[in-house]
């Protein structure tokens, strides 16, 4: 029987974070977009992004009033290699 696939996940990580770094992946996005994509309040959104700044994952470009926020190549490499980790969750077996 295989492990269903948000089982795994919830298992090993935050599953917040998870798709917001995941999600960027896609590429530059505002914060408001990836509080929508992720099901996730905006303050939440935004203190993860933050964490996620010092931690050298993503950084932020504002334009006017408003922020983009966009994968460093660290954060990037760290994203692809969570999708690698979550693809195999999805097949492993109990």
């Amino acid at each position: 029987m295989a492990i269903k696939q948000k089982f795994g996940p919830k298992l090993f990580f935050r599953l917040k974070p998870v798709k917001m770094l995941t999600s960027l992946k896609s590429g530059p996005k505002y914060a408001t977009i990836i509080s929508k994509e992720t099901d996730c309040t905006y303050s939440h959104t935004v203190k993860l992004l933050d964490m996620f700044q010092e931690y050298g994952l993503v950084d932020f470009e504002k334009k006017g009033r408003i922020k983009i926020v966009k994968l460093t190549d660290f954060g990037n490499e760290v994203a692809k290699n969570m999708d690698t980790i979550l693809t195999s969750l999805a097949k492993a077996r109990v």
